[in-house]
C-alpha cells in the first residue's frame, strides 16, 4: 500500500511539474516574440535608412563562392543554377557539388549550361572523397561543376570549399531559391563589423508564393492544410527565435539552406562534420568553441531581410522524416558538445544558449508529451481538480495563440506588403488552429527522434517537394 501511495504522489506531483514546465516554456517564448519585435523594428528602421544598393558595384564588397551540394536533384538543380545567376551581386562563382547522385542532375546541369570538363588542380584542405571530375562552361565563366563519390551533404560542401576561390561562401539548398538581394544585405554583415565570422539568412515557406529571378511575384495561400500550419510555424521558430539569440552572440544555427561563412574560420575548424544530420547546427556550436578556445573577438549574425525561400514537404509523412531528423541533429550536436554545457569559458553560448536547448528544446519535448498522456489519465482517476485542469488547458492555449499572433506581427516587419488583409486575417486564423493538434503532433515527431537517435543519426533521408512557381 505504501508503494501505491508513494507512485500515486509522484505521478501527482510529476502532474504538476509537467503544467509548471509547459507554462514557463511558453512564458520564455513569449519574452523571446517581444525582444525580437523591439529588435526587428529597431533593425527595420536602420536598415531601409541605409541605401545598401550603393554598394551592389563597390569594390569593398567581399567575393562570394556559392556552394549547392545535389544528391539527386534533377527537378530543381537547373532552375536553382539560373535563378542564382541574377542575383544582385558584384563578384561571385557558383559551385554545384554532385555527390554521387544515381539520377539525370550531372547530364542535366552538363547540357544546360554547355559545360566541359577541365583539368585543375585542388587544394585539399579538408578531407574529402574522391573528386571525379570538374567541368567548365565558357559561356557561364563563374559557374563549375564538380562530380564526386557519394558522401554525404557535409563531405560535399567540404569538396565544394576546397575548390572555392573566395574569402566568404555560402551553402545553398538545391531546392531553395534566393532574394535577389539576399546576399548583398546578408554580405554587409562582414563589411560592418570585421569581426563577423558567419552570418545566417531568415528562410520562409514558399508554398503557394510565386519567385521570379529572385524576386517575390505573388504570395498566394498554399492548397494543403499542413503547408499553411508551416509557414506560422516557420514566422516563429525561424524567425523570432533567431532574432533573440542573436542580441547576445548566442545563437547556435544558422539554417543549412542560406548561412554566409568566413572560409578560412570553417578551414580552421576542420570544415563539416560528416556522419550527422544535423551539420549546419554542429558547425556553429564547433565556431563558437573554437573561437572562445583562441579568445578571438568573433560575431555570429543572423539577418532577418536576407530572405532565401524553400518549399517545405507537402504530407505529414514527410514532415515527420524531417523533425526528426532536426531533433536528431540537435541531440548529436548537443552530445558531441556536451563540455560547453554550463561552461563559463564559452561567455553566453556556453551559460545560456547551450542549457536552454538541452533543457526546452531536447527534453522539453519530452515532459510535453509526458503531460500529454499523464495528466488526462490523473484527471480520469479523480486525482486532479477539473476547475485546474481547465484553467491550465485554457493558459496554455492562450499563451500559444499569443506566440504565434506574434510572430505574424513580427514577420510583417520583415517582409511587408507580401499578403493582403485577406490573406493576413486566414494565416491568423490558422495561427490559432495550429495549436489543436499540429504543435503536438510536430512535438511527438521530435520525441520519436531522440528515441530514434542511434538508428538515425547518420540517416538523411529524401523529402518529396514541389518545383517553384515561375
Amino acid at each position: 500500500m505504501g508503494f501505491l501511495n508513494a507512485v500515486r504522489s509522484f505521478i501527482i506531483v510529476f502532474n504538476y511539474f509537467c503544467m509548471a514546465f509547459t507554462i514557463l516554456l511558453n512564458l520564455i517564448y513569449i519574452i523571446q516574440l517581444f525582444v525580437s519585435l523591439v529588435r526587428v523594428h529597431k533593425n527595420y528602421n536602420k536598415t531601409f535608412s541605409d541605401d545598401f544598393h550603393s554598394y551592389a558595384d563597390s569594390d569593398n564588397l567581399l567575393p562570394i563562392s556559392l556552394i549547392i551540394p545535389a544528391f539527386n536533384e534533377e527537378e530543381n538543380i537547373v532552375q536553382n543554377v539560373r535563378s542564382l545567376m541574377k542575383i544582385n551581386y558584384p563578384m561571385f562563382e557558383i559551385i554545384v557539388v554532385n555527390d554521387g547522385s544515381t539520377d539525370k542532375t550531372g547530364e542535366l546541369v552538363i547540357n544546360a549550361f554547355h559545360m566541359h570538363k577541365i583539368e585543375t588542380s585542388i587544394r585539399s584542405q579538408i578531407p574529402t572523397q574522391k573528386i571525379e571530375a570538374v567541368y567548365y562552361s565558357k559561356k557561364f565563366p563563374n559557374l563549375l561543376y564538380v562530380q564526386k563519390e557519394n558522401g554525404g551533404k557535409s563531405d560535399a560542401l567540404n569538396a565544394g570549399i576546397n575548390i572555392s576561390r573566395y574569402p566568404l561562401f555560402t551553402c545553398l539548398d538545391a531546392d531553395s531559391r534566393l532574394e535577389k538581394d539576399a546576399l548583398l544585405r546578408l554580405s554587409m554583415e562582414f563589411i560592418k563589423d570585421s569581426r563577423t565570422v558567419v552570418a545566417g539568412g531568415l528562410v520562409r515557406i514558399a508554398n503557394g508564393s510565386k519567385i521570379v529571378d529572385g524576386e517575390l511575384k505573388g504570395f498566394s495561400m498554399p492548397k494543403k492544410i499542413i503547408e499553411r500550419f508551416q509557414i506560422v510555424e516557420y514566422y516563429r521558430s525561424f524567425l523570432m527565435g533567431r532574432v533573440f539569440w542573436n542580441a547576445s552572440n548566442s545563437l547556435l544555427i544558422v539554417s543549412g539552406a542560406f548561412g554566409l561563412f568566413r572560409k578560412q574560420t570553417v578551414i580552421d575548424v576542420g570544415g563539416y562534420k560528416i556522419n550527422t544530420v544535423g551539420e549546419d547546427m554542429e558547425i556553429i556550436v564547433r565556431i563558437h568553441r573554437y573561437m572562445k578556445k583562441k579568445r578571438k573577438k568573433y560575431r555570429v549574425k543572423f539577418d532577418e531581410f536576407s530572405i532565401c525561400w524553400t518549399q517545405g514537404p507537402m504530407s505529414m509523412k514527410d514532415i515527420r522524416s524531417q523533425r526528426r531528423r532536426w531533433q536528431i541533429g540537435l541531440m548529436d550536436t548537443l552530445i558531441s558538445h556536451f563540455g560547453m554545457t554550463f561552461n563559463p569559458r564559452y561567455g553566453f553560448v556556453g551559460l545560456l544558449s547551450v542549457p536552454y536547448n538541452w533543457i526546452f528544446e531536447l527534453f522539453g519535448a519530452v515532459v510535453e508529451v509526458i503531460g500529454y498522456f499523464l495528466i488526462p489519465f490523473t484527471l480520469i482517476m479523480g486525482e486532479l481538480n477539473m476547475f485546474f485542469f481547465v484553467m491550465y488547458f485554457l493558459l496554455s492555449v492562450a499563451l500559444g495563440v499569443i506566440l504565434s499572433e506574434g510572430s505574424l506581427v513580427l514577420e510583417q516587419y520583415t517582409h511587408r506588403a507580401a499578403m493582403n488583409a485577406k490573406q493576413s486575417i486566414s494565416i491568423s486564423v490558422y495561427a490559432i488552429l495550429e495549436n489543436f493538434g499540429y504543435r503536438q503532433m510536430i512535438t511527438l515527431f521530435r520525441v520519436e527522434g531522440i528515441l530514434k537517435y542511434r538508428k538515425l543519426r547518420k540517416t538523411w533521408g529524401k523529402i518529396k517537394r514541389k518545383e517553384f512557381e515561375q
